[in-house]
């Protein structure tokens, strides 16, 4: 039997390990060694193992008999469809958000959100850029979804959000000029959440999303090519 304080130490553990893989640490089909994983976190191999078979259940990684645990090899099709489930999800959220209206910290929070984004895009240094501009994208979208008050929503963004390829972060390309459209659009959402108008803020986040699926399915094409 797994006792209380082995689950809490591979709970702990399971975070750290699903940040590492959504930031895309290891790279795609890599076994994850638990030896080595519990050296690196000065841990028991019993949390590694706990935490490798949460991380397996959510799909993040994948255990083959007799070989161990890999991280995960998504195919362009899970992407897209990741991209288009996250279409609909963000579009009820930005919907459900305009409905329900904002709160006072929810304004606030996304007009910080708009500046932190229109400065990175500023910045000489792309990486730095880059970087910058994926923290106030994350902090833009994390906000609607909270403002929009639903745990199903919520849910299915989260669950979309397990594939790395998905995230900010991990998109392949970063065109200065592709980026600046989609902070325009995040200034558009805004402001028919704002001005109350649920339909215009459902098509917009929707198109918004869709625009980042296309990029990122050709630059599978191109690397494929």
């Amino acid at each position: 039997m797994v006792s209380e304080n082995s689950e809490k130490r591979g709970t702990g553990v399971a975070r750290s390990l699903r940040t590492s893989l959504l930031d895309g640490v290891w790279e795609p089909g890599a076994r994850l060694n638990e030896v080595q994983l519990a050296g690196q976190l000065g841990v028991s191999r019993t949390p590694v193992r706990t935490a490798l078979q949460l991380l397996a259940g959510e799909g993040l990684v994948e255990y083959k008999d007799n070989r161990g645990f890999f991280v995960r090899q998504f195919d362009v099709a899970d992407i897209i469809d990741a991209f288009e489930m996250r279409a609909l999800a963000e579009g009820l959220a930005a919907r459900l958000a305009a409905e329900r209206g904002l709160k006072p910290e929810d304004e606030i929070e996304i007009e910080a959100a708009l500046a932190e984004g229109d400065r990175a895009l500023e910045l000489d240094d792309v990486a730095e850029a880059r970087r910058a501009y994926s923290q106030s994208n994350d902090r833009f979208h994390l906000t609607i979804h909270r403002a929009a008050r639903s745990r199903l929503v919520a849910d299915v963004i989260g669950l979309c959000n397990n594939i790395p390829q998905t995230l900010t972060q991990n998109v392949m390309s970063f065109s200065l000029d592709s980026v600046r459209s989609r902070a325009h659009q995040h200034h558009e959402v805004y402001a028919a959440i704002l001005a109350r108008q649920p339909r215009e803020a459902e098509d917009l986040m929707r198109a918004h999303v869709l625009d980042v699926r296309r990029a990122v399915a050709r630059d599978f094409a191109r690397a494929r090519g």
